[in-house]
C-alpha cells in the first residue's frame, strides 16, 4: 500500500515535470531559432507542433526502450482520446466554441483515416518498424498539405531578448527535466498496474495518457477563456494527428511493438469519438456546453470501462 502510494505521488510530480519541461524546451528551441534567422513558418512546424506532444513523445519513446508496447501505444491512443472528451468537452463548458470548417475537413477526416489505420495495422498484436516508418511518411505528408495551404499558427516572437547561452540552458534544462519525467513516469506506472492487478494497457491508456495531456487541457483552457476558439479546436486536432503519426511513428522505428488484444478495442473507441467530433463541429456552427458536457461524460464511461 505505502509503495502504490509513493509511486502514485511520483505520477503527479512527473506529471509536474512534463509541462514544465516541455515549456522550457520550447520556449528554449523557440528563441534560439528566432536569433538564427529561422522562419517563423518552419519555427510552427517544428518546434511548436513538436513542443505541444513533447510530454507524448518522450514517454511513449521510454516505453517503447524499455520493450513496454502497452504504455507506448496506449498513451497515444488514450491521450488522444483524453484531448477529444475531457479537454474539449471542458473548453466547451467554459463558453460556446465555433466550429472552424478548415480544421474539421483537414485534421478531423485525416486523424479519423489514422486511427482506421492504426486499427488494422494492430490485429496481429503488433507494430512494427515498417508501420511505423509508413506513419511517419503519412506525418510528412500532411505537414506538405498545410504548408501548401499557409494555414500554420506560428509562435510569437520573444517579448524580451535573452542571451543565447541563457536560450540553450533553458533548452537543455527542459530536455532533461521531460526525459527523466517520462522515465519516472513510465516506471510508477508499470509498478502501479502490476501491484494493483490492472494492465499495462489500461494504466497506459488513463493515468499516463492523462499526465501527458496536461499540456495540451492548459493551452485549451487558456485559450477559450481568451475568446480564441478556433485556437483550442485547431490545435487540439493538430496535436492528436501528430500524436498518432508522429509519435507512434517514432516509436514503431524504434523496435515491434507489442499490444494487448485491449487495444482494438481502445482504438475503435478513439475512432468513434474523433467521428462524434467531426460530427458535430461539421453539422452544427458551434460546440455547445451541452454537446461539451456529453462529451466529458462519454470520455468518463471509457475511462471506468478501461480500469475495471
Amino acid at each position: 500500500m505505502a509503495s502504490l502510494s509513493i509511486d502514485a505521488v511520483v505520477i503527479a510530480a512527473t506529471i509536474g515535470g512534463l509541462w514544465i519541461g516541455a515549456r522550457l524546451l520550447v520556449d528554449g528551441a523557440s528563441a534560439l531559432a528566432t536569433r538564427l534567422g529561422v522562419s517563423r513558418l518552419v519555427v510552427g512546424l517544428t518546434v511548436v507542433a513538436f513542443g505541444t506532444s513533447m510530454p507524448e513523445f518522450a514517454v511513449t519513446t521510454e516505453a517503447a526502450l524499455a520493450g513496454r508496447g502497452d504504455i507506448a501505444v496506449g498513451n497515444v491512443v488514450g491521450s488522444n482520446v483524453f484531448n477529444l472528451g475531457f479537454v474539449l468537452g471542458m473548453t466547451a463548458l467554459l463558453g460556446t466554441l465555433d466550429r472552424t470548417r478548415r480544421f474539421v475537413r483537414r485534421d478531423g477526416v485525416a486523424l479519423a483515416l489514422a486511427a482506421v489505420a492504426l486499427l488494422v495495422l494492430i490485429q496481429d498484436g503488433r507494430f512494427t518498424r515498417l508501420e511505423g516508418g509508413l506513419f511517419l511518411l503519412g506525418l510528412l505528408a500532411y505537414l506538405s498539405i498545410v504548408v501548401r495551404s499557409g494555414s500554420i499558427e506560428t509562435v510569437a516572437e520573444p517579448a524580451e531578448p535573452t542571451r543565447p547561452l541563457a536560450d540553450a540552458a533553458r533548452l537543455l534544462a527542459g530536455l532533461v527535466l521531460v526525459v527523466g519525467s517520462a522515465r519516472l513516469l513510465v516506471a510508477s506506472a508499470s509498478a502501479i498496474a502490476a501491484a494493483a492487478g490492472v494492465s499495462e494497457w489500461a494504466i497506459g491508456v488513463t493515468v499516463v495518457a492523462a499526465g501527458t495531456s496536461t499540456p495540451e487541457l492548459v493551452t485549451a483552457l487558456v485559450a477559450a477563456r481568451r475568446g480564441h476558439s478556433g485556437l483550442s479546436v485547431g490545435s487540439l486536432l493538430g496535436s492528436d494527428l501528430f500524436n498518432m503519426l508522429g509519435v507512434l511513428g517514432i516509436a514503431g522505428l524504434l523496435g515491434p511493438l507489442s499490444v494487448s488484444p485491449e487495444a482494438p478495442r481502445s482504438v475503435v473507441w478513439l475512432f468513434g469519438t474523433v467521428l462524434l467530433v467531426v460530427a458535430l463541429l461539421w453539422t452544427g456552427r458551434q460546440l455547445t456546453r451541452l454537446e461539451g458536457a456529453a462529451l466529458l461524460v462519454l470520455a468518463g464511461i471509457r475511462w471506468a470501462i478501461n480500469l475495471l
